[in-house]
């Protein structure tokens, strides 16, 4: 099967020796055909660089580009976001930086650079980027990195109001929920959390950072037993380890190794950290 962009292009070709053919005067509008296939590729390009493309190649594609296209905001856009998807915020950052003072900038632009600060833990430039988006701007990227920046602070309220905001302006809330949930049990509010990671798992059932995090709200209120959900037999594995090692912290030592010896019997292949944890327990347990 040819790729698309390939197909384009040789469709493009055909068309301009078709303008060759009928004589110098159609220079001009063959011209403006290439530069319109130029582009039509171009854009498709880019949106495969920055989905389904090698992180890196698109760093590089888009570093090559924006230097040959200083001026094109889009370019520049996209170099940030590749950076992103390539792990390297504080780089992101800079050319975010560079991105809002570009004739054609938004207030998504301040959004992505705020987005980039966080990753980069520079959370109090977040908080400077974020205060200069007009408050107009409702966007549900927006409100989830205002909640982040209120939850560093410990604002819990503000942090709930943002939360509850972002959640309201998205069809899949899951991961937002997840973060909401989590900002609850760091605070003590165990219960609250377990409430929000049991929703946030209704729209992203296959979450196995928020089954684990659903297990510790529930292990942090001493329910060891596990939720009611889906897993298969090695996440079932790892979440009784979770709640063991929550049991033994808490003092339910008895509880914990007999969750641990589950979670070795669970396991589809041998399940060495748990394995080991239970012969320390059982090697306490002997010299005791």
């Amino acid at each position: 099967m040819r790729h698309p962009i390939l197909s384009t292009a040789l469709a493009g070709a055909v068309f301009l020796l078709a303008l060759a053919g009928c004589g110098g005067r159609q220079d001009a509008a063959a011209a403006r055909a290439l530069k319109s296939v130029n582009a039509v590729d171009e854009t498709n390009l880019s949106d495969i660089m920055l989905t389904v493309g090698d992180p890196q190649e698109a760093v590089n594609y888009f570093t090559r580009t924006a230097a040959e296209n200083p001026d094109r905001i889009d370019l520049q856009r996209g170099l940030a976001k590749s950076l992103i998807r390539n792990s390297q915020p504080a780089e992101a950052a800079k050319v975010w930086t560079k991105v809002i003072t570009m004739t054609g900038a938004t207030p998504d632009d301040k959004v992505g650079l705020a987005d980039a600060q966080i990753r980069s833990n520079d959370w109090t430039g977040a908080k400077a980027t974020l205060n200069t988006i007009p408050p107009t701007h409702e966007t549900f990227e927006r409100y989830k990195l205002e909640a982040m920046v209120a939850d560093s602070e410990k604002n819990w309220a503000k942090a709930d109001s943002f939360y509850d905001t972002a959640v309201g302006l998205t069809t899949r809330p899951g991961g937002v929920l997840n973060n909401w949930g989590f900002s609850k049990l760091t605070r003590g509010d165990a219960k609250g959390a377990e409430k929000l990671f049991a929703e946030a798992l209704t729209y992203e059932p296959s979450s196995f950072t928020t089954k684990n995090n659903l297990v510790l709200a529930r292990a942090a209120q001493r329910k060891y037993d596990l939720p009611v959900i889906e897993m298969s037999q090695s996440e079932r594995a790892r979440l009784l380890y979770t709640a063991a090692l929550s049991a033994v912290k808490q003092g339910d030592v008895t509880i914990g190794k007999g969750l641990l010896q589950d979670a070795v019997d669970t396991s589809p292949t041998y399940f060495e950290e748990a394995a080991r944890a239970l012969e320390a327990l059982d090697s306490g347990s002997k010299k005791s």
